[in-house]
């Protein structure tokens, strides 16, 4: 079945980084846009980065543009998201999906703070 394990998530100091990622299996990956999403504590869950099937173009919410990079390796079934620069702002949940079959995966905790 459909599956997607993320990892990569932990504590961070203010101006860290981090790489996130997510390995997928029971699907065709290399046929599917992935995207990664954040919830925070009290607040929706939002959209934070997109990559097509080929790996371009990719999307990125404003509010982590220049900071955070999506990308994948189809033959390691494997999205990526490096985290740079990080926030306090940026802590949450932060979870892998498919968009067109509407399956999330778990989450990792993302949590930036001194």
């Amino acid at each position: 079945q459909v599956q997607l394990a993320e990892s990569g998530g932990g504590l961070v100091q203010p101006g860290g980084s981090l790489r996130l990622s997510c390995a997928a299996s029971g699907f065709s990956f290399r046929s599917y846009d992935m995207r990664w999403y954040r919830q925070a504590p009290g607040k929706e869950r939002e959209l934070v980065a997109h990559i097509t099937s080929v790996g371009n173009p990719t999307n990125y919410a404003d509010s982590v543009k220049g900071r955070f990079t999506i990308s994948r390796d189809n033959a390691k079934r494997t999205v990526y998201l490096q985290m740079n620069s990080l926030k306090p702002e940026d802590t949450a949940v932060y979870y892998c999906m498919i968009p067109s079959l509407s399956y999330w995966g778990q989450g990792t905790q993302v949590t930036v703070s001194s």
